[in-house]
C-alpha cells in the first residue's frame, strides 16, 4: 500500500497534467534558458581548472628519506608507465665514420644500444682518443637536426668528454599511418606513437626515458662521473632520468622548465594520467641526487607551422613568464633542501627576466663546474648530414621499432587479461563476489578516475516540454558538484495509474547528440536516422523513460576536456557516472518509478555508457549497448584496424592503460550477473563482425560460468549505425517485466 503522502504526491502529480506552466510535483521550476549543452561542458571544465590549481597547492610529495624517495621514483616510472624490463646485452659500435672538424681529439661514432625487446636506443658519440675524464648525455629537441644539438657537443667533448646525444622521436609526418591498408594521418611521429601507447600503459616520455637510462651502462660504465643536459622537449627527458637515476652529479634544463598546470595545453604527447596528482617540474628536480641543477631561461622549441589542421591533437609549446619559471625554480630550491640533491637550483636568465639564448656559456659553465673543467672552448661543428642519412641514427628506424614494440604490447594484452582474477575467480560463490567488488572498485578509480561522492543536494528543477497523446515530457536540470550538473528529459506516461511504479528505460545519445534526438519522431530529421524516437516509442509501451545529456558535445571544447582530466587521474566519463549516480538516485525517489527497474539503452557513445557506466553504478538492473560493441581495445590502438582512432581525429577516446585492465568482455563481468545485451548492425562501421564476435564469445563464456547465460542476449540484424528495436525491446520487457502491449 502506497503511504499517504506519497499517493497524495502522486494525484497532485496527475493532476499536474492538465496544467501546462506547473513543474513535476515535488521540483521547483527549471528557468534556465540557452545552451545547455554547452554551459554542461563549460561548468565541468571549470571544475576540472579549480581542481588543477587545488592540486598544485596540496601537493605534497615526501622527499624526508631514502625510502620515501624510492617509492616517490616508483610511482613516476609507474606514472609514466615504464613497464617494460631494460634488455641486458652489449651496445653496437658501428664503423668510426670519421674526425669532427678541427678537433682531431676524439672521434663521432653511430652508437645504438639495447632498451627493451625490440627496441634499441641510437644516437652519436663523441669518444675522446684518451680516456673519458667524465660522461655527458646531451638531449636536445627533435626541432633540431641530431647532429645539432642545443649545445655543440664539440664544446663539452674538447674538456675531454665522452658525449652521447640520443635522437629522439621526430615531428614529421611520414611515418604517422599504415600504408598496407591505405590511411595516413597527420599527425605527428611524437603523437603517433602516444595514439598506440597510452591504451597499453605506456607513454612517449617513458619510452624516451627508459632508452635513455639503458644507455647509461655502456657508455659511461659503473664508476664514471655522468651529467645530463637537454633543450625543450630532450630537458623533459634529462628530468625524469635525472630524477630516476641517482648517478647522475649534474643537470641543465634548458626552455621547459616550470609549473605543469597547463600540461593540458601542450603537445597530447606530453598528457601522463594522474601526473599533477604528485608531480611537477619541482618535484622532478627535488627527487634528483644531483648536487647541481640548472635551469636555464631560454626560448623552448618551436612546433611545426601546420596550414591546416587535420586530425591531430591541438597542442602549443608556449614560452614561459620569468616570474612563473622563477617561483617553481624557488619551490624545487626548498624541496631540493630535503631531498637526495641537498643543494639549491641554478637560474640562468638574461637582464631582467629576459631569455638567453639556450645553451648559454653561463650555464654550460655552471653545469660542467662539478667536473672541474676551464671555460667553455669555441669549436667548430661537425658536418653531420654524413651521420643522418644512413642506416645509423635514423628516425624512421625508432619510430618503427615503436611502433613495433607497442602494437606487440596490444596483442599480448587480451593473455594479461585473461590472467587477471575476474577470470582465474569467475565461479559463482563468495570469493568471485569479493573479486568482481574489488574490479569494479578498481575500474572506477584507477580506470576511469572517481570523482568525490559528496554530491550536492540534487535540488531538481523541471519543465514540461512536450505534451503527446499518450506521454509527457519534463526537462530535468539537477545539482551534482558545484559547476557540475545533470540534464535530461522525462518522459512519463499519461496512463499511470494511483500508486503504480514502473520500470524506468534510460536512453543514452550518441557523439554530439542531445536528449531530443533520442525522442524525436519527425523523420526528416538527421537524428531519426540513427535513434528511431526509441525514447518516444518506449515510453508509448507504457515504460517510463529518461533521456540524459552526456558531454561529450562540441568538437574540441568537450575532447579538453579529458585532456585536462587525465593529469588529475580522472576522465570524461569520471563525470558523466557523477552524473548518472545522482540522476539515478533521483529516479528512484520519484513516487511512480520502481527503483529495481532502471535499465540502461545507449546507442553510439552513449553504447560507450553503456559499457561503462552500469559496470560501476549497481542502481542500473540491465544494460544494452547499442552501435558501439567492440574489440574496443584494438580499436583504439592497432594501427591495422581500418576503422582504428589512431587514424581518426576523436583524439580524446584513448584511457589510461585500459588494454591490460577491462575490455569490453571484462566491463561486461562487472555488470554480470545482470542481463546485458548488445545489438549489432552488420553495416555498422564503428566495428567488425568478426571483433565483434570475437568479444561477445568471452562475455557469453563469463555468463555461462556463473551459470546465467539467459541473462546475455546479442541480436545480429542487417542494417547500419542505428537502433533497431526489435530484440533489444523483446529483452526490457522480459527482464523489466513488464507487458508487451499491442
Amino acid at each position: 500500500m502506497l503511504p499517504r503522502r506519497a499517493l497524495i504526491v502522486l494525484l497532485l502529480f496527475i493532476a499536474s497534467f492538465s496544467t501546462s506552466a506547473e513543474p513535476l510535483p515535488g521540483t521547483q521550476a527549471l528557468t534556465a534558458e540557452g545552451d545547455l549543452s554547452a554551459q554542461m561542458v563549460g561548468g565541468i571544465d571549470r571544475w576540472l581548472m579549480r581542481e588543477t590549481d587545488r592540486a598544485a597547492k596540496v601537493r605534497d610529495l615526501d622527499l624526508a628519506s631514502a625510502d620515501a624517495v624510492t617509492r616517490a621514483r616508483a610511482m613516476l616510472i609507474q606514472r609514466l608507465g615504464m613497464r617494460d624490463t631494460i634488455a641486458e646485452g652489449g651496445a653496437e659500435w658501428p664503423t668510426v665514420l670519421g674526425a669532427s672538424t678541427g678537433a682531431p681529439e676524439f672521434t663521432v661514432k653511430l652508437m645504438r644500444w639495447p632498451v627493451f625487446e625490440g627496441m634499441w636506443g641510437q644516437g652519436l658519440l663523441y669518444e675522446p682518443k684518451a680516456p673519458a675524464k667524465f660522461h655527458v648525455i646531451l638531449i636536445d629537441d627533435p626541432s633540431h637536426e641530431p647532429g645539432s644539438p642545443f649545445i655543440p657537443a664539440e664544446k663539452i667533448a674538447a674538456h675531454g668528454c665522452a658525449v652521447l646525444v640520443p635522437l629522439l622521436v621526430g615531428r614529421d609526418t611520414k611515418m604517422s599511418g599504415n600504408p598496407h591498408i591505405g590511411r595516413k594521418t597527420t599527425v605527428s611521429h611524437r603523437e603517433w606513437i602516444y595514439r598506440q601507447a597510452f591504451e597499453c600503459g605506456r607513454t612517449l616520455t617513458g619510452y624516451e626515458t627508459q632508452s635513455v637510462l639503458a644507455a647509461i651502462p655502456h657508455f659511461a660504465g659503473r664508476d664514471s662521473k655522468v651529467g645530463i643536459c637537454g633543450h625543450g622537449e630532450g630537458a623533459l627527458i634529462a628530468m625524469c632520468a635525472a630524477a630516476l637515476e641517482p648517478r647522475f652529479e649534474s643537470v641543465l634544463v634548458s626552455g621547459h622548465f616550470g609549473p605543469r598546470e597547463r600540461m593540458w595545453e601542450e603537445p597530447i604527447h606530453r598528457n601522463v594520467a594522474g601526473y599533477l596528482r604528485a608531480f611537477g617540474d619541482a618535484e622532478l628536480a627535488a627527487m634528483c641526487a644531483a648536487k647541481t641543477y640548472v635551469v636555464e631561461h631560454s626560448a623552448p622549441p618551436k612546433l611545426p607551422v601546420v596550414a591546416k589542421r587535420g586530425v591531430e591533437a591541438p597542442g602549443v609549446i608556449a614560452a614561459l613568464q620569468f616570474g612563473a619559471l622563477e617561483a617553481e625554480v624557488k619551490r624545487a630550491s626548498v624541496l631540493r633542501a630535503a631531498g637526495p640533491g641537498g643543494a639549491g637550483v641554478q637560474l640562468v636568465a638574461g637582464a631582467g627576466g629576459s631569455m638567453v639564448e639556450a645553451g648559454s656559456d653561463e650555464a654550460l659553465q655552471k653545469f660542467l663546474a662539478p667536473f672541474g673543467t676551464g671555460p667553455a672552448m669555441a669549436t667548430a661543428r661537425t658536418a653531420w648530414r654524413e651521420f643522418t642519412q644512413g642506416p645509423g641514427v635514423n628516425e624512421e628506424r625508432l619510430v618503427r621499432e615503436l611502433t613495433a614494440h607497442t602494437q606487440a604490447i596490444l596483442r599480448d594484452s587480451e593473455r594479461v587479461r585473461k590472467a587477471l582474477p575476474i577470470w582465474t575467480k569467475l565461479k559463482p560463490g563468495a570469493e568471485w563476489d569479493a573479486v568482481q567488488k574489488q574490479a569494479r572498485s578498481d575500474f572506477w578509480e584507477n580506470v576511469i578516475g572517481k570523482l568525490p561522492t559528496n554530491y550536492l543536494p540534487a535540488n531538481p528543477r523541471t519543465r514540461l516540454i512536450h505534451d503527446k497523446e499518450k506521454w509527457r515530457g519534463y526537462e530535468v536540470m539537477l545539482d551534482v558538484q558545484p559547476d557540475i550538473f545533470a540534464w535530461g528529459t522525462l518522459l512519463v506516461p499519461k496512463d499511470l495509474k494511483p500508486g503504480e511504479r514502473r520500470p524506468v528505460v534510460v536512453c543514452q545519445h550518441g557523439l554530439e547528440g542531445l536528449p531530443e534526438d533520442t525522442i524525436t519522431e519527425d523523420r526528416s530529421k538527421q537524428a531519426w536516422k540513427y535513434y528511431k524516437g526509441f525514447a518516444a516509442k518506449l515510453c508509448e509501451r507504457g515504460f517510463i523513460v529518461y533521456a540524459p545529456h552526456n558531454p561529450y558535445r562540441g568538437g574540441d571544447k568537450f575532447r579538453m576536456l579529458q585532456r585536462k582530466a587525465n593529469p588529475l587521474g580522472l576522465s570524461l566519463f569520471s563525470f558523466i557516472i557523477a552524473q548518472h549516480d545522482v540522476t539515478t538516485q533521483w529516479l528512484a525517489s520519484l513516487p511512480f518509478v520502481d527503483a529495481e527497474r532502471i535499465a540502461f539503452y545507449g546507442l553510439s557513445y552513449g553504447g560507450k555508457t553503456a559499457m561503462r557506466v552500469p559496470a560501476v553504478l549497481e542502481r542500473y538492473c540491465l544494460s544494452i549497448c547499442s552501435g558501439d560493441f567492440n574489440e574496443w581495445v584494438m580499436k583504439c590502438a592497432s594501427n591495422t584496424h581500418p576503422n582504428g582512432y589512431v587514424f581518426t581525429g576523436e583524439w580524446e577516446i584513448w584511457e589510461w592503460n585500459l588494454a591490460h585492465t577491462f575490455n569490453y568482455a571484462e566491463m561486461a563481468l562487472l555488470i554480470a550477473p545482470r542481463p546485458f545485451m548488445v545489438e549489432r548492425g552488420h553495416d555498422d562501421g564503428v566495428g567488425l563482425d568478426e571483433d565483434v564476435g570475437h568479444e561477445w564469445a568471452k562475455v557469453r563464456r563469463g555468463y555461462d560460468k556463473l551459470g546465467v547465460s539467459e541473462r546475455a542476449e546479442i541480436e545480429w540484424f542487417d542494417g547500419p549505425h542505428t537502433i533497431n528495436g526489435v530484440g533489444t525491446f523483446k529483452f526490457l520487457h522480459k527482464w523489466l517485466r513488464w507487458p508487451e502491449r499491442e
